[in-house]
């Protein structure tokens, strides 16, 4: 059974070869290092699980460490003699991916692409082979997938260490926001103090359920990269009861670095996270909205039978409209696909609502198919275009107001619908734009036109 588990950033300054004198300005964060070392030799674990961000990743797969051995030094931060090399649990690892293929979860074994330890792995390892050694590793990497299925992949491990009887501890390495200072690496963003205060407060609380519903935009904008690592380690403590304990926080350098750890004290079936999400998901997509629930029933339809519904009883505004219509797609508030229309094609717009919800939940090249499984989960937003009007000047464009299209005398256009989360200014508007058409923002050429929509959510 995993017994414990440590939430842990990976600074390589922490590693005294690497930092030479520096790592003592984040003196906390070492004796954080030092402590979880301390723990985890007193508990004897039969296997260490790193869950790291800079582990082989993938868009659609978890990549589980693969082979018998794996090796890592830090030659690239100049600390080549600092070596590990480590022997992996393959029994649990074998296991582990077995019941990823059996419950539908894209991950194992097979496309584990780098059998180099990462810093992401190596730093927390530094500190724990000063204090114990007799272990085996498992490596997990991150994907690109939403944070419910992160929980699932936590849940799996969870369930593969109990039917192994497996021993283990997880250690959760990610850093906390990297924008908290001016003369930091990656600058100031408001967002990246806030993220910080946010994130400690949930994992000090454990308070699992609030993992959930961090907004993708939020999370890119505040430059974390241990979130996801966060949601893993929670999903191995699912409907278990958890002390938790607030070690250090520290931004020394405008890097967050934050230690919580986790003791599992018993089973507690009210903390069964992922279901409570996922029926408030599926309560909260309930529209009473025509437009929204005509888009629903495409979508359903099409993804349940491959079967283009009528417009038979659809409400006779939804018949005298005629517009542009785009159809949105948001799952578990990642968007899952998005098609539409500029200027009506069809005849009206539940025709355009029906043909662009297909297309949506089947046809953008940006995402695989909707699945019938997926069908509770998902969030249906429909916008409706008013006429595009050209504009002479940039300054005329209002990111909250106003979607924008960008477009050359060649025909190369494209376009972006007005208020989107983590769309904040016009440069960024007309950016993204221009490249979903293909286009240099800064050619002579270019036209900009602006419209307003109609969002009916």
């Amino acid at each position: 059974m995993i017994t414990n588990t440590f939430m842990v950033p990976h600074p390589p300054l922490a590693v005294h070869e690497i930092g030479k004198g520096e790592e003592n300005k984040i003196i906390d964060s070492i004796h954080a290092y030092e402590e979880m070392a301390e723990r985890i030799a007193e508990i004897q674990p039969d296997t260490v699980i790193v869950i790291s961000p800079h582990a082989t990743m993938y868009r659609d797969w978890f990549a589980v460490s693969a082979g018998d051995h794996a090796y890592g030094d830090f030659s690239r931060f100049r600390a080549g003699s600092v070596s590990f090399e480590k022997e992996y649990d393959r029994e649990l690892t074998g296991r582990l991916s077995e019941l990823l293929k059996e419950e539908g979860i894209p991950g194992g074994c097979a496309y584990e692409g780098d059998p180099m330890l990462d810093h992401g792995t190596m730093v927390p390892l530094y500190y724990l082979d000063q204090k114990y050694t007799d272990y085996r590793l498992v490596r997990i990497g991150l994907s690109g997938q939403s944070l419910p299925m992160h929980y699932r992949l936590g849940m799996a491990i969870q369930k593969t260490a109990n039917e192994l009887n497996r021993k283990a501890v997880i250690i959760a390495s990610g850093d906390l926001a990297h924008c908290q200072k001016e003369d930091g690496p990656y600058g100031y963003r408001p967002e990246g103090p806030e993220y910080d205060e946010k994130i400690m407060k949930t994992m000090g609380n454990a308070a699992f359920n609030e993992l959930f519903e961090y907004d993708p935009a939020f999370l890119d904008a505040c430059m974390e990269c241990g979130h996801r690592s966060f949601v893993i380690m929670a999903g191995c403590l699912d409907r278990r009861s958890v002390r938790a304990e607030v070690i250090s926080h520290e931004a020394t350098f405008g890097v967050g670095y934050g230690f919580v750890f986790f003791e599992d004290t018993g089973y507690d079936p009210g903390r069964n996270f992922l279901d409570q999400y996922e029926e408030a998901v599926r309560n909260r997509n309930q529209s009473d909205d025509p437009y929204v629930k005509l888009a629903y029933r495409a979508v359903n339809a099409w993804v349940k039978n491959r079967e283009r519904i009528s417009t038979e009883g659809v409400p006779e505004e939804l018949l005298q409209e005629k517009a542009g219509v785009f159809v949105s797609i948001h799952e578990f508030n990642e968007l899952r696909g998005c098609i539409g229309t500029i200027l009506p094609v069809y005849p009206n717009a539940a025709e355009e609502i029906i043909r662009n919800g297909i297309s949506a939940c089947s046809r953008d090249p940006r995402f695989d198919p909707i699945t019938e499984e997926e069908l509770p989960y998902l969030e249906i937003n429909v916008d409706v275009l008013k006429t595009p009007e050209r504009i002479t000047d940039k300054s005329m464009l209002d990111v909250k107001k106003y979607g924008v299209i960008c477009s050359l005398p060649n025909g190369k256009k494209g376009l972006l619908l007005p208020d989107l989360d983590g769309v904040d200014t016009i440069e960024e508007q007309i950016s993204i734009a221009c490249r979903k058409g293909g286009i240099d923002p800064e050619d002579e050429d270019l036209i900009l036109e602006r419209f307003e929509v109609v969002r009916h959510v």
